[in-house]
């Protein structure tokens, strides 16, 4: 598929870059992914996504865009000392600036391919429903507690601060950023999600 040589400018207007760093700033506990995109569109951004089920195409380009944004979004708060803005998996955060967060940062990949358009442009269709296949293979690993319990290395009785504190130690050993595979990475945050909704 070839490029179009697309700008950030074409796609997400200066007003989108405002909008999403007011909506972070009213999450100081974060906020997941689904529900940033939830209320960008109801903002009046993203209106490709439609009300139903969106198509794999859509739900692709409305993650990478919020993604691209969050990155810039990422970069001009630290360079401008006035917070860090932390992407996890399962939480986005607009965090206090301190000196030094990201001084000892190695060359974010994750930022390499989510700020380069071109990497959009370029994913076919059959590379979109790659992806989605393999997130929802690891996903549906884990249809109970215990399976998922037992990939963070835990086993019940457990309490949530264990959960997530496990969670971390694993996703921080095995981020892609730090020497670990992507896979593997994938299969601790489905562990992670399973869990987080069998609390109840």
């Amino acid at each position: 598929m070839p490029a179009h040589h697309s700008r950030a400018e074409d796609r997400l207007p200066d007003t989108f870059y405002i909008d999403l760093e007011v909506l972070l700033e009213h999450h100081p506990d974060g906020i997941s992914e689904y529900a940033l995109l939830k209320e960008l569109k109801a903002r009046g951004y993203f209106t490709f996504l439609s009300d139903r089920p969106a198509p794999p195409e859509a739900l692709f380009k409305a993650h990478f865009l919020l993604f691209h944004a969050l990155y810039h979004l990422q970069k001009s708060c630290y360079s401008e000392k006035k917070a860090f803005l932390d992407i996890g998996p399962l939480n986005i955060c607009l965090r206090d600036y301190q000196a030094g967060e990201a001084a000892l940062a190695t060359p974010d990949n994750l930022a390499t391919y989510y700020l380069d358009l071109a990497n959009l442009d370029n994913t076919s269709t059959e590379d979109i429903e790659a992806l989605l296949a393999t997130f929802w293979r690891e996903y549906t690993r884990f249809d109970n507690r215990a399976a998922a319990l037992a990939e963070l290395g835990l086993a019940d009785p457990v309490d949530e601060t264990a959960i997530k504190q496990a969670y971390r130690r694993l996703a921080m050993l095995h981020h892609p950023d730090r020497g670990g595979e992507a896979r593997r990475l994938q299969t601790i945050n489905a562990a992670y999600e399973t869990l987080c909704k069998s609390r109840f």
